[in-house]
């Protein structure tokens, strides 16, 4: 076999391995049939054109086409666990806390299908991840369906148990039940920590319907269990009807930053980030958005949405205004692909998640052209 021969042999081979959701060896050896001498081959996609390197990277289209292989986020490669990783995404298919509209639980599976459009450099800000980042798929936590404290006690198991080598996360949502364990699992790691909360709700309730454990109750359970930091907490795009005047007073008596949504009207949000990445220091930083933090006209797949919010823009100016700060985790929940059959919320949802990678420390940054 020549060395034309061999390379077509491996790209194909290489194909039919992506087509069942498997990565390709980095290199194969060919074996020339004349004189049988042994060489090494670097594998490359049906392309060609890249060779595999220790990072992990997102297949493209032109090396595997979209609507093909498994759904993996960003089609990554999919762990058990986060050994030798630096980021990994974790899904979470949990609704039960939610209080309106349920759906959340098909979260995780719709936002890993929409990521296949995101591609691997960030063409707004320069970031390339991959390159300097290893990152991958760990799957979904595995919890119960049918006790909210017995699943809440699930996924703080699975986030500690991934969390353990050193590797951050960023969840894939389900309600924002979620985020209060995932807190109790990032206290076992950091201690308590800083808090961009982006959301059309405070989530702040004593309980809901004499339920301590809610999407309602997240902010506030997390604070008395010493997960936050409350003079590092910002909460920005809070909106809507309430039930008092009152709705505000409780995090603003903790010392949380609450920045609502009419505050944020008709303007870019640039300068409101500088402030805030000043004002959180340096400390270990979690991001929490909430979809519904955007206008229902740009993600109305979600189970309590409110008229009045952030557009996607903000959004963006919101998370790539976190470069700087020491991002050590976030999530992007309650989004509701039942009310959304277009697929919009879940691929916004799955932008927004590629931009908090784009800001962990670490990653490499490229000059733009224009």
């Amino acid at each position: 076999m020549n060395g034309a021969s061999a390379t077509l042999l491996l790209r194909r081979l290489s194909t039919r391995l992506l087509l069942e959701g498997r990565r390709p060896p980095s290199r194969l050896t060919a074996v020339d049939g004349g004189g049988g001498r042994r060489r090494d081959v670097t594998t490359t996609a049906a392309t060609g054109n890249r060779p595999y390197s220790s990072f992990n990277r997102p297949l493209s289209a032109d090396e595997l086409p979209r609507p093909a292989g498994i759904s993996s986020m960003y089609r990554l490669p999919v762990v058990s666990n986060t050994d030798g990783l630096d980021v990994c995404f974790v899904g979470v298919p949990f609704d039960q806390g939610t209080s309106n509209r349920p759906g959340a639980r098909f979260g995780p599976r719709q936002i890993r299908q929409e990521s296949h459009l995101v591609r691997a450099f960030n063409k707004e800000t320069g970031a390339s991840p991959y390159e300097t980042l290893k990152v991958a798929d760990a799957g979904d936590v595995y919890l119960t369906m049918y006790d909210v404290e017995r699943s809440a006690k699930d996924i703080k198991r699975r986030f500690s148990e991934l969390l353990s080598s050193g590797c951050k996360l960023l969840a894939i949502g389900g309600d924002h039940t979620i985020t209060y364990p995932i807190l109790m699992a990032v206290k076992e790691k950091y201690g308590s920590v800083g808090l961009i909360h982006v959301d059309a709700h405070c989530d702040v309730n004593e309980h809901m319907n004499n339920c301590a454990i809610a999407h309602g109750t997240t902010f506030r359970r997390a604070l008395e269990d010493g997960c936050l930091d409350p003079k590092r907490v910002v909460q920005i795009g809070l909106r809507g009807s309430g039930h008092s005047v009152e709705d505000y007073a409780w995090p603003l008596s903790q010392g949380f930053r609450v920045i609502p949504a009419r505050h944020c009207y008709h303007k870019s949000l640039t300068s409101l980030m500088d402030e805030l990445r000043e004002y959180l220091g340096s400390g270990p930083v979690y991001i929490s958005f909430d979809i519904d933090a955007l206008d229902p006209s740009f993600a109305p797949g979600t189970g309590t949405p409110e008229i009045g919010g952030l557009t996607t823009i903000q959004a963006l100016e919101i998370i790539q205004g976190c470069r700087g700060l020491n991002i050590i985790g976030g999530d992007v929940v309650e989004v509701s692909p039942p009310y959304d059959p277009s697929g919009n919320t879940a691929l916004t949802a799955a932008n927004l998640l590629f931009e908090m990678l784009c800001v962990f420390p670490g990653t490499k940054y490229r000059k733009l052209p224009i």
